[in-house]
């Protein structure tokens, strides 16, 4: 999808996907991770998610990519965090405490500033792409993080020919088309969303919430 879209959506505060709380199934399946307090967690896509600052209380070293400017200066601003600016190859990066994201292209992202990463949670990513573009983030982007990196895969699942999206509809057999080469792949959980829950995407007749567990062969 263009970045003009993603960049409209947040000029004009069109951000459904911003949850007003961490994402409950973060919170109870990461613990079965066994990530150590410290470690480098990915969230691509991050957006002014406050699963970001849950994963920093929890210890870790939170490392975001966002292709708009607006939401990360949303982010720090909004938890009065006041961040270091500084710009590289990869874009412009803005760190406070144990925060850092990047504001560029995430699939710029090469493997030197992934090295670091024991971890990867996404909640907003994968299902914000057109299945062009979820191929080539997972065979491009997920592909740089190295081996032995553990992670969560949250995903939704609903008639696509009832809604165009995003959030796009990915079935569990995409998922381990997807990841199934380089990745093992447990599904932890899926759920049914009820109608009358704000994350309840308008105009399907059903919705499921699926979780993965992810490890890097």
């Amino acid at each position: 999808m263009h970045p003009d879209f993603w960049h409209q959506r947040w000029q004009e505060n069109r951000i459904g996907f911003h949850q007003d709380a961490p994402t409950p199934l973060l919170l109870k399946h990461w613990p079965a991770l066994d990530v150590p307090a410290g470690a480098t967690v990915f969230v691509p896509l991050a957006g002014k998610s406050l699963d970001m600052l849950w994963l920093a209380e929890r210890g870790h070293r939170v490392l975001g990519v966002e292709l708009s400017q607006l939401a990360i200066e949303r982010f720090f601003a909004e938890h009065d965090l006041h961040p270091e600016i500084d710009t590289t190859r990869h874009g412009i990066h803005y760190r406070a405490d144990n925060i850092e994201l990047i504001c560029g292209d995430a699939f710029a992202l090469d493997e030197a500033i992934l090295a670091d990463c024991a971890a990867v949670f996404d909640r907003a990513a994968l299902i914000a792409l057109p299945p062009d573009l979820r191929r080539r983030y997972v065979r491009e982007l997920h592909a740089r993080l190295p081996a032995g990196c553990r992670g969560l895969l949250v995903t939704l699942e609903y008639p696509q020919d009832e809604r165009a999206g995003p959030p796009f509809s990915v079935r569990e057999e995409e998922v381990r088309a997807l990841y199934g080469d380089d990745w093992r792949i447990e599904l932890r959980e899926r759920r049914p969303i009820p109608r009358d829950h704000p994350g309840y995407v308008a105009g399907v007749s059903r919705l499921d919430t699926a979780v993965y567990g992810l490890l890097r062969a």
